[in-house]
């Protein structure tokens, strides 16, 4: 992508704008990036629990699924979010206009609760930053083709970040959180992770995808797509954070580290879909039913078209679980079938580069977990993310014997092993 000068896309989450001091704080960063001659947009989210003290209160009349009216509410957090900065910014001196997400010409699919952004035009953006003013837009929502309100879901956010940094050609979109980075592990239970200063964006990509929670999986894959560069930075710190960008690395490119992260997920459920003396093959009818819901599955293994036994495992996030239930045990009743869930699970993961043409990284887990006493399951390999299935409990342990098993604690590429060793 090519990038425009001196435009520069900030977005503040939620915890950075839980109280009127952090809307202060960041109202106070974005006006020292305008001060030097930066033309600045700004995106928001709701602050602190706004979001969900809404769906409380949406909970209190009897809404149960996301719908039109649902996010006509939703979208009231981000619409205060973004005035409350205006306001902030405008006292520090500095001109500043808030945009719902409609006004800032964000247009979206028409699946209320979790629309995908499929245009952004921008101009009220650009017209505010030709102004000489901060342009100030709710994250999280757009305008769908009936003209109504329609949030993005998850990560909803962070993808309007990056979207509108893609739309305006930004040198970079700064993502503005409560910790310092990206870590090769979550430092909020194993304090011995390390700081990663630039992050590959397909490593970030598995890493989200893998339970690490700085960053949706969704932004990271537009920004890969895109080519926009993501900081990710404490709003509460000067800390130089991490950068996600694809880049040339200095170091030989067989001799760096393969293994850059140990992430972990405790939202996962493990599925056995099974029918016993059936010659039909399910696997379309299982993933038509997921599809529908919008879940999403991994580590899925099944059974080969020349067995009189069909079955299927599959893990998918425990919170979803419940959508696809009913309609599983339906689909394999009819068939003789039946489904089981395993919710006591959880998954971790190593995330790198070339994991897959490195055989010994995966022996030295199995190996490193069975050592540690650590029961597993389910495996999948690929290039990028080694992924395992271990009892719940034992999620924490994992994660910590991985980490010291590669050694990921240590600056220096240490942890390499070679084929012949």
């Amino acid at each position: 992508m090519k990038t425009t000068v001196n435009v520069l896309v900030q977005k503040y989450g939620g915890t950075s704008l839980r109280t009127l001091d952090h809307v202060r704080r960041a109202a106070t960063r974005t006006a020292q990036a305008w001060r030097r001659g930066t033309r600045v947009a700004v995106v928001v989210s709701a602050r602190g629990s706004r979001t969900d003290d809404l769906l409380r209160l949406a909970a209190d009349v009897g809404a149960v699924d996301s719908s039109r009216e649902l996010d006509q509410l939703l979208a009231v957090g981000e619409a205060e979010s973004a005035a409350l900065m205006a306001l902030a910014l405008d006292g520090l001196g500095v001109p500043a206009v808030s945009l719902t997400g409609p006004q800032a010409g964000i247009h979206t699919t028409d699946r209320h609760g979790d629309a995908l952004i499929s245009r952004i035009e921008a101009v009220r953006v650009r017209e505010a930053l030709d102004a000489g003013k901060v342009a100030v837009v709710t994250g999280f929502q757009g305008v769908d083709r009936r003209g109504d309100i329609a949030t993005l879901g998850r990560g909803g956010s962070d993808t309007t970040a990056v979207a509108l940094a893609a739309r305006l050609r930004a040198s970079a979109c700064e993502i503005y959180t409560d910790v310092d980075g990206v870590f090769s592990a979550d430092p909020r239970i194993l304090p011995a992770a390390r700081l990663l200063p630039w992050v590959h964006p397909g490593v970030m990509a598995e890493m989200a995808f893998a339970g690490a929670r700085v960053l949706h999986t969704r932004c990271i894959e537009l920004a890969a797509m895109e080519g926009v560069e993501v900081r990710v930075l404490n709003a509460s710190s000067q800390a130089p954070g991490t950068t996600v960008v694809d880049r040339e690395d200095v170091r030989p490119l067989e001799t760096r580290r393969a293994v850059v992260a140990v992430t972990h997920d405790t939202d996962v459920a493990r599925v056995l879909v099974h029918c016993r003396e059936i010659r039909r093959d399910l696997a379309p009818d299982v993933f038509a039913v997921l599809a529908a819901s919008g879940t999403v599955v991994d580590l899925v293994a099944r059974s080969g078209q020349y067995e009189s036994e069909f079955r299927m495992g599959f893990t998918v996030k425990r919170s979803q679980a419940d959508a696809v239930r009913t309609a599983l045990h339906e689909l394999t009743a009819g068939f003789g079938g039946g489904v089981h869930f395993d919710e006591n699970v959880g998954k971790v993961s190593v995330v790198g580069m070339g994991l897959l043409s490195r055989p010994e990284y995966t022996a030295r887990l199995m190996a490193a977990l069975a050592t540690a006493g650590i029961p597993t399951s389910w495996i999948s390999t690929s290039q990028m993310r080694i992924s395992v299935i271990v009892p719940r409990e034992r999620t924490a342990d994992a994660v910590e014997t991985l980490h010291r098993e590669f050694h990921l604690d240590r600056h220096e590429p240490t942890d390499l092993v070679s084929a012949t060793a």
